[in-house]
């Protein structure tokens, strides 16, 4: 059986590090040396277990790029790649797109596609190739302004404050708050409140320009984390899952983009790794890709979104106690692991294999080894370096806000992966006054396993991979204590994302116009347009909405709207209405969605207040049904 990919970046694994000789004091991670303790020894063990690996490791290459390769594969997966090459002409799309990004997100575009276009000069390629001054010229030519990088970076000032970033009189749903009616330089913030309506890329120029670098600064320290938190937002918040496939295609793409102008902004390099493919193993449990293993989990269970043997070695553990002294950090005895996993590969699907024998911590120790053994790590070759240097920011909520944007850009089964284990690893923590294992304990002993990989890095003295180690396992630290907050879609996103399909539903509308004015006389146009104006539900009166729910008695109700009316107490409403011929179902099984109008479809949390989630989205339609597993 081949050993996994993930390998160290030292030859001196074998032995810990003499960690009490480094200078602690001075690091922005002054961890004690017992945690960091737990660190090398988890390489050891994780070195150990290799070794009893007679195969060759196959290692994961990492390319390196040529020049330009970076940026035009940075546009190909922001969706832009029509602003360059064959098909530079027919970028209507990426018009619209382009309207509805914020400074800051303009000027990392603008940033790659000089690079891009300076790269296929040199190379004398027969494409158009546009000037990126004109791509963002004619986008703003319209609108009266162009975006050229000479204004001060802000997101707004108190001229145009009722305007959008691309100069457009805004709709309800702008960046900006209705409570905020100023610059947003001077708007008050708690330092631990996580601020979702100002991108995040904005509040870091602003931060810049106010020359306020002080406020929670980065580091990982030794000190209990801060309790960050998120302001309720009346028009509720949204979730990884809620919103529709078509949307969070728009997510991601804003996500990406967001996140490089965040880098760009705090003058760290945002470098998207590439892997060199190899051949990987198309059955089996260890060593294989996360979407191979889904597939044929998906035939015995379907609709399943975690590896069948991934929640099962979870549960194996959690069957014992949680209060097993050590847990995660004791390994399992080497030889007797390598013999479970090989009976394992055999009897797993079969149904045949004897869980009653496996101990404890040798079932931590298969879980561990799962994680290593994918032949692509959990957090992706791509985005593996960025979850890395996260540690390199300025602020501690900075970081935070640059690892929720990388858990955006996760592939779905490696986000949903990394979900389950984050959860699990929260209930280990719950447990440490009989375990022992605190936060930092546990991140100590993960960082290794989710972050050692042979694809990066060179042979380093033990200094830096000090700072590495310490640095990785307060990302492990963080990715634990928020998964919560990091799981949420900030509401700028969402907003930008109802904005381009307003965007885009004019432009169709606009060219549905056109059409007709071609085929018809200019009175048809007209008749046309007075449809258009007219409410597409006139039985309901102003103030009220019309809900549908298919899957209950009550299939329909004209629902008035209150300031206090919450999603909550609607779905309630109509599970208050009981009958005997439709099949019951609970209050958690049970939610209401916003479909249409600027959003392709978007389950609402509880505490949504109707009347603000209206004004927002005048068009939608709201309907009560399960919510897709």
């Amino acid at each position: 059986r081949r050993s996994g990919q993930y390998t160290m970046n030292h030859d001196h694994s074998k032995k810990i590090p003499d960690v009490s000789s480094f200078d602690r004091s001075g690091s922005q991670d002054s961890l004690d040396e017992l945690s960091m303790e737990d660190y090398w020894k988890e390489l050891e063990n994780i070195h150990e277990t290799r070794g009893n690996n007679h195969e060759e490791a196959v290692a994961l290459v990492v390319k390196e790029p040529d020049e330009g390769e970076l940026e035009e594969e940075w546009l190909k997966e922001a969706g832009l790649s029509n602003l360059f090459g064959e098909s530079s002409g027919d970028s209507q799309e990426s018009m619209v797109f382009l309207s509805t990004l914020t400074r800051t997100q303009r000027a990392a575009v603008e940033k790659r596609v000089e690079t891009v276009t300076q790269t296929l000069r040199k190379k004398n390629k027969q494409h158009q190739i546009p000037d990126v001054r004109d791509i963002f010229r004619l986008q703003n030519d319209s609108k009266g302004k162009v975006c050229d990088g000479s204004e001060p970076s802000t997101v707004r000032t108190s001229e145009n404050k009722n305007e959008t970033h691309d100069g457009t009189k805004g709709p309800k749903f702008d960046l900006e708050t209705d409570e905020q009616k100023g610059p947003l330089e001077v708007i008050p913030s708690s330092d631990t409140d996580i601020n979702l309506e100002i991108p995040f890329a904005e509040q870091a120029a602003n931060l810049k320009d106010s020359s306020v670098g002080n406020m929670c600064k980065g580091g990982g320290g030794d000190t209990l984390l801060p309790n960050f938190r998120l302001p309720k937002d009346k028009t509720g918040t949204t979730k990884i899952g809620d919103l529709a496939p078509q949307d969070m295609k728009k997510v991601y793409s804003l996500a990406l983009i967001e996140l490089t102008a965040l880098y760009d902004i705090l003058g760290t390099e945002f470098k998207q790794q590439k892997a060199v493919k190899i051949k990987t193993k198309d059955s089996g449990l260890f060593g294989v890709p996360l979407s191979v293993l889904l597939e044929q989990d998906q035939k015995k269970v379907p609709g399943t979104k975690i590896p069948l043997i991934f929640q099962k070695l979870i549960a194996q553990i959690e069957e014992t106690t949680l209060e097993t002294e050590g847990l995660l950090r004791i390994p399992g005895v080497a030889t007797r692991v390598k013999t479970l996993c090989q009976e394992l590969e055999a009897k797993f699907y079969e149904g045949t294999f004897n869980w009653e024998n496996v101990k404890q911590h040798d079932a931590a120790s298969l879980l561990k080894l799962f994680i290593r053994e994918l032949p692509q790590p959990l957090l992706t070759v791509e985005y593996l370096k960025a979850f890395q240097d996260v540690q390199n920011l300025p602020t501690r909520k900075q970081q935070l806000q640059a690892l929720n944007l990388l858990v955006l850009l996760l592939p779905e089964a490696n986000r949903d992966t990394l979900k389950v284990l984050l959860e699990f690893l929260q209930r280990v923590i719950d447990h440490r006054d009989k375990n022992k294992m605190t936060l930092k304990n546990v991140a100590m002993v993960m960082a290794p396993n989710l972050f050692t990989f042979h694809g990066f890095g060179s042979k380093t003295i033990e200094q830096s991979e000090f700072v590495m180690a310490a640095g990785t396992a307060n990302v492990m630290r963080f990715m634990i204590q928020y998964q919560k907050l990091l799981w949420t879609i900030p509401k700028f996103i969402v907003n930008q994302v109802r904005k381009q399909n307003t965007e885009r539903q004019k432009k169709e509308k606009k060219d549905k116009a056109m059409k007709k004015l071609l085929k018809k006389m200019a009175y048809d146009r007209e008749k046309h347009e007075k449809q258009e104006k007219t409410p597409n539900d006139t039985d309901v009166p102003q103030g009220v909405i019309r809900v549908q729910a298919p899957h209950l008695s009550k299939v329909s109700m004209a629902i008035q709207l209150t300031e206090e009316l919450k999603a909550g107490d609607i779905v309630a409403r109509f599970l208050s209405q009981k009958s005997g011929n439709v099949q019951t179902l609970n209050k958690e099984e049970v939610f209401l969605y916003e479909i249409g109008g600027n959003i392709g479809e978007r389950c609402l949390d509880d505490d949504t207040h109707m009347k603000d989630l209206y004004q927002l989205n005048p068009n939608a339609e709201w309907v009560i049904k399960p919510k897709q597993s």
